[in-house]
């Protein structure tokens, strides 16, 4: 059974589509999901973001921990500042790609796909046992609440005195919202600016409501789960199940550039990951956009001149682009002559340089 977030009730008395989503009742769409992706593009959009996984990484050698735990180089984040990162397992093949936030000196809190969190949080604790450091899974107690789009600051900026313009991208702060306590971070999923709260379960709603009604004069609109895929799909940003899996390494996916092999000491996967870097992947993560109207899916066969090189890993119609758009793996090496084959029709595509989208900043 499904499991709901502390917003359920309000995604209900919208009318929202309401789906299984990595075992939990979230909404699909509220009414028209073209309308919530160009809301988000044009104004801003509120998501409900609580199925995320929120683990807690306390003590002296907590940033020790989390460099032999993860690829990337925590300890020397700087509190306050965000890293997105991976954690990987002795292949080298991707277990979740995570966003990890340092509080603090000696605490960071780790950000893990809802699909996955309770996994990432036992391996964190077993590869955390030789240091002086202590994990917590803590997500039971958080909801996430996002804000996105190119008026999300104004918006917030109504609700909020923290300093929302001297807040970079990729940090947070702990902040006053509406009245409620929060961790304000600025990051996103969507190509857009924005902001995700991290709140107490008991005032997501209130917070909901208060943010509903101060973005209300700018367009915001609430956005689910379909929205999220497409705008997170023309930034050209990676999903796991999707574009990542524990049989692809970060090299694969075009993203060896968070292995940070410059850390000092081990890293669970180091032995792995050591040889690759140097050494084009067999297949490459590239963007595909098509020349008609048919819209390559999840799984569809690429291929060149008849014979298959690739693999659908995302697509879907593009609104801000007007065209079907595709993430896909393919043999490196080829680049023209494309097509998708969709259902026994070889339909052309091209091949693009990622992202899709780029917002204007």
């Amino acid at each position: 059974m499904s499991r709901p977030t502390p917003l359920r009730d309000i995604h209900q008395d919208l009318g929202a589509t309401l789906t299984d989503f990595a075992g939990w009742l979230m909404p699909l769409r509220y009414g028209s999901e073209s309308a919530e992706h160009n809301a988000v593009r044009t104004a801003a959009g509120l998501f409900d973001l609580s199925h995320m996984g929120e683990i807690f990484v306390t003590g002296p050698q907590a940033g020790e921990a989390l460099d032999y735990a993860l690829v990337g180089h925590l300890s020397a984040l700087a509190p306050g500042r965000a890293r997105y990162t991976m954690i990987v397992n002795e292949r080298g093949g991707v277990l979740d790609d995570l966003i990890v936030y340092r509080l603090g000196d000696e605490e960071f809190m780790v950000v893990a796909n809802a699909s996955n969190y309770p996994m990432v949080a036992v391996e964190l604790a077993e590869r955390a046992k030789p240091y002086d450091a202590v994990v917590e899974d803590r997500s039971e107690q958080w909801a996430l609440i996002a804000v996105q789009g190119p008026r999300a600051q104004e918006i917030l900026a109504t609700l909020t005195d923290a300093d929302l313009e001297g807040l970079k991208y990729y940090a947070g702060l702990p902040g006053v919202v509406d009245g409620r306590e929060a961790l304000i971070a600025r990051t996103g999923y969507t190509g857009e600016d924005g902001f995700e709260l991290f709140v107490a379960n008991a005032d997501a709603t209130p917070l909901w409501h208060a943010i509903t009604a101060a973005g209300a004069p700018y367009g915001l609109l609430p956005a689910g789960l379909s929205s999220r895929d497409t705008l997170r799909l023309e930034a050209g940003m990676p999903l796991y199940g999707n574009e990542l899996n524990a049989e692809l390494t970060p090299f694969d996916a075009g993203l060896g550039r968070v292995v940070k092999f410059d850390k000092p000491g081990d890293f669970v996967g180091r032995a792995a990951l050591e040889p690759l870097k140097d050494i084009p992947p067999g297949r490459r993560l590239v963007g595909l956009v098509a020349r008609g109207r048919r819209v390559p899916r999840h799984g569809y066969p690429v291929t060149h001149d008849g014979a298959v090189v690739g693999e659908v890993t995302s697509g879907a119609p593009s609104q801000t682009l007007g065209k079907p758009i595709a993430l896909a793996y393919v043999d490196t090496g080829v680049s023209e002559d494309l097509a998708v084959d969709i259902r026994g029709s070889h339909e052309a595509v091209d091949l693009v340089a990622l992202p899709f989208y780029r917002r204007n900043k």
